[in-house]
């Protein structure tokens, strides 16, 4: 296994060093094989340094011993692909609209593209990654999504192959976690009739990290975190202010299933969601192993 490239920190007194490399002691200690569910997603997908600082500490995590797993997004790169076909993507609350030829091309960009730039960005910084989709294992079983209008309840909205989560079989991510690798999940579900689904990648992150019993589900996002009114980010959120965040309208498009996803995911065991900024680099490590708060924390009360 080729050792992970170090940034550069010659500019840092030893001490100095030392005392930034005690300070994350306790953590990796109290996190030590703990799973850690990631969704990867925003800039840090896209721009190559942060995808770099990614992969690095998704490898660093597994090699002090948590169990990194990755669920990944890819609208950009949807969209790009869409457009060469001079398609445009629609969205209702959110949500994708996913016809036939759409979800052809979701498939082939989160199955095959994205996916397997990212196994093999894991790999080249000095991790063992194994792309996934819901079909490996039977991992995802999804039925159509049943959208209802959040202004009016009696309309309902077809969002074509989109699909909600019917159940989640972890075996084959333990499996490989036992194994020392490192899951890389794309969010494609099955049906009953083997009918193929788009899941919105936040809520495969959310439920998988409530599945697996998760320490910590991290949602990297292009947002300094959840913001207020006036624009100030909010560092520790219970449920309760959530629901009130929703009702006033703070928080709404895209935001919407993010911030579900993740109060759903506290309120079904995980310890700790944070909703971070993936514009900064080594957000994640940051926000895992220091004191220092990276983005918003949502508490389940």
């Amino acid at each position: 296994m080729t050792a992970p490239t170090v940034p550069d920190l010659q500019h840092i007194a030893p001490r100095e060093q030392a005392e930034i490399l005690a300070q994350a002691l306790p953590y990796i200690r109290k996190f030590h094989g703990k799973t850690i569910v990631i969704k990867y997603g925003g800039n840090a997908m896209i721009d190559p340094v942060l995808q770099q600082d990614f992969a690095e500490d998704v490898v660093l995590l597994k090699l002090v011993g948590m169990n990194p797993v990755v669920v990944h997004g890819g609208g950009p790169q949807i969209d790009e692909a869409l457009s060469r076909l001079g398609k445009k993507g629609t969205f209702i609350q959110g949500m994708r609209v996913t016809d036939e030829e759409t979800m052809e091309v979701v498939e082939w960009v989160l199955a095959g593209q994205v996916q397997q730039d990212i196994v093999g960005l894991i790999n080249a910084a000095g991790g063992k990654a194994v792309g996934l989709t819901g079909r490996d294992g039977g991992l995802i079983r999804a039925r159509k999504l049943k959208m209802v209008d959040k202004n009016d309840p009696s309309i309902e909205h077809d969002v074509g192959q989109v699909g909600e989560i019917e159940s989640i079989d972890p075996s084959v991510v333990k499996a490989l976690q036992d194994d020392q690798f490192i899951p890389v999940i794309s969010p494609l579900g099955f049906g009953a009739s083997n009918e193929n689904y788009n899941i919105n990648a936040d809520v495969v992150a959310g439920k998988l990290a409530e599945v697996l019993r998760a320490e910590k589900l991290i949602l990297l996002t292009n947002t300094p975190g959840v913001l207020d009114k006036s624009g100030k980010l909010l560092t520790d959120l219970s449920a309760r202010q959530i629901d009130e965040l929703f009702a006033d309208g703070t928080i709404s498009g895209g935001m919407l299933p993010k911030i579900a996803g993740a109060l759903d995911a506290a309120k079904g065991g995980v310890n700790a969601v944070h909703i971070i900024d993936g514009r900064v680099p080594h957000a994640m490590l940051l926000e895992i192993l220091s004191e220092q708060a990276y983005g918003t924390m949502i508490r389940s009360h």
